[in-house]
Parts: structure tokens; C-alpha cells; sequence
């Protein structure tokens, strides 16, 4: 018999309540499949412990199973899923506050993270195309070595780029992961009340598109930018709009890199594909929003 009494950092009674409806149901073809719980419990030791898979405890099964049903997960978009589903339901009754805070933080990659197949993968169009396999990796060389940059935004949306890619270049990118479906019917929501970021976010090209889509922005102007409109004088027109009182609400992002970094396996990268240490950062999303108190 299977032991479900949680231990530490696996899933609590509470938090198995609400994500169990939402999982893949057997539907009675081939060989049972392990207990979802006792699986799921694996890979979050993982993510907790940064461990090699192959050093997996006993008690969460055999490693290659577990292995298995995270890539299997990460694939069809079960991970991803789970994460939105407890969004849909919160922002139903209310939970969630549409103002976002953008941010960006470089990853270490260890070196179990580097060396995948440099002339395309076995499968699929990539074996042609080994730009498509390099880039699943994003990874760059930074003087600290390889590095990944990891942008989560709201709920949290988050993104992987290669580390020397700046906050603005990307920035568009991350704006466009933001989609939170109606529990019931109608268009997904798509488009915050308030965006709060850092003078890094503080462009002409960011300020437009966010005023194009009637998304209030809450970014500082750099001093660079100030001292020009004053150089030009009545020709730079008026400053852009700064909230004081809610721009101190942006720490909520830095908060959110702290507790994921928590979980080592997402303090430090040891996939080698992006997709997969980005299933990792949705799973630890997760968890971290099951355990909020008013959640």
C-alpha cells in the first residue's frame, strides 16, 4: 500500500483536492498507471532536492516512471493546464488582481544542462534544423558561464531566453503569455488593469504598446530620458504618468524569484531543454499558489 501521508514539500491534503479532478483520468486500456499522487510527490523531491532523476527515493516509484510522466505532462500541456485551471477558478470568485509586475532574473546553468545534440535532434523537423535545437536549450555564455533568463510576469507567466537577451526585447513577448480563460464562456482575459516594472521597462516602444491596449503603466522614467524631455523643453511634451503609492507593490515579483528559487532545481537549471526546466517553474508556480492562505 502506498504511503500518501505528505511529507515535507510534498502535496498536502488540501493542495491533492484541488488538482486531482484536474488530472488525466485511466481509462481502463494497457497497464494501470502508477498513483498520480505518489508520482507527482516524485517530482516535486526533485525540484525541492535539484537531485539527479536517477537518485529518485524508492518511495515515489521507479525514477524512469516518474521521469516519464513529467516529460509526458510537460508535452501535452497537463502541467500548464493545472496552473491555469486554479487561476480560472480563483479569478472567478474574485482572487485575482489584474495588475501584473514584470520582471527578469539570470539562472546558473549547471553543466548537466549543456551539450545537447548541436545538429539537430532525432525526431521531427529538428533533425534539418539544429538552430531550432539549439534555441529549445536557451542558453548563453555570460562571464559567469551559461545562463538562461527567466522573465515571469503575471500569475506568474514565464518565459526562457538565452541570458544576454535584455528585459525590453522580450518584453512584448511576455505581455502576450497573459491569457486567463472564463470559467464559464466568453474571450480569455488578456489585458491587465496595471502593468508595474522597473526602469528597465521604461521605452517609448513598452509605453506605446501598453497605451495601445489601455493597460495602465507603472514604470519609472530612467534619468537619461528625463534629462533629454527637459533638454527639449515644450517639444518633449508632458512626463509619463508614475503612480508612487502603487508602484510599491512591484516587489510582489521579487518576492515570487525568491520563493521559486526555493525549489534548487529551478535555482539552478540542470535541463537541458528549456521546455522542460520551465515545466519545473509551473509546477513550483503551483504549489506556491495552492499554499497561499487565501487561496
Amino acid at each position: 500500500m502506498i504511503d500518501l501521508v505528505a511529507g515535507r514539500g510534498e502535496l498536502t491534503d488540501v493542495a491533492w483536492k484541488h488538482i486531482e479532478p484536474l488530472l488525466p483520468r485511466v481509462d481502463g486500456r494497457g497497464r494501470p498507471w502508477r498513483d498520480h499522487r505518489q508520482v507527482v510527490n516524485g517530482v516535486l523531491w526533485r525540484l525541492r532536492t535539484g537531485a539527479p532523476w536517477r537518485d529518485l527515493p524508492e518511495r515515489y516509484g521507479p525514477w524512469q516512471t516518474v521521469y516519464e510522466r513529467f516529460a509526458r505532462w510537460e508535452a501535452d500541456g497537463t502541467w500548464a493546464k493545472l496552473l491555469e485551471q486554479v487561476q480560472v477558478r480563483d479569478d472567478a470568485v474574485g482572487r485575482v488582481e489584474w495588475t501584473v509586475a514584470v520582471d527578469s532574473t539570470v539562472n546558473r546553468a549547471h553543466q548537466h544542462a549543456s551539450g545537447a545534440r548541436k545538429k539537430g535532434s532525432r525526431v521531427g523537423d529538428e533533425l534539418d534544423d539544429p538552430g531550432r535545437s539549439q534555441a529549445r536549450q536557451a542558453l548563453d555564455r555570460s562571464r559567469g558561464g551559461l545562463t538562461r533568463r527567466r522573465r515571469p510576469g503575471p500569475s506568474p507567466v514565464d518565459r526562457a531566453h538565452p541570458g544576454n537577451r535584455n528585459d525590453a526585447t522580450a518584453f512584448a513577448q511576455v505581455l502576450a503569455g497573459i491569457r486567463v480563460p472564463r470559467p464559464t464562456t466568453g474571450r480569455p482575459l488578456t489585458t491587465p488593469q496595471r502593468l508595474l516594472g522597473d526602469k528597465a521597462y521604461s521605452s517609448r516602444a513598452i509605453r506605446h504598446l501598453l497605451r495601445r491596449r489601455g493597460i495602465a503603466a507603472t514604470i519609472p522614467e530612467r534619468r537619461d530620458q528625463a534629462a533629454n524631455r527637459r533638454r527639449r523643453g515644450r517639444l518633449s511634451g508632458r512626463p509619463p504618468a508614475f503612480d508612487q503609492e502603487a508602484y510599491r507593490d512591484r516587489n510582489v515579483v521579487e518576492r515570487c524569484f525568491a520563493r521559486l528559487r526555493q525549489f534548487r532545481a529551478i535555482a539552478t537549471r540542470f535541463d537541458k531543454l528549456a521546455d522542460r526546466y520551465r515545466a519545473g517553474v509551473v509546477l513550483a508556480s503551483l504549489i506556491l499558489w495552492l499554499r497561499e492562505p487565501t487561496r
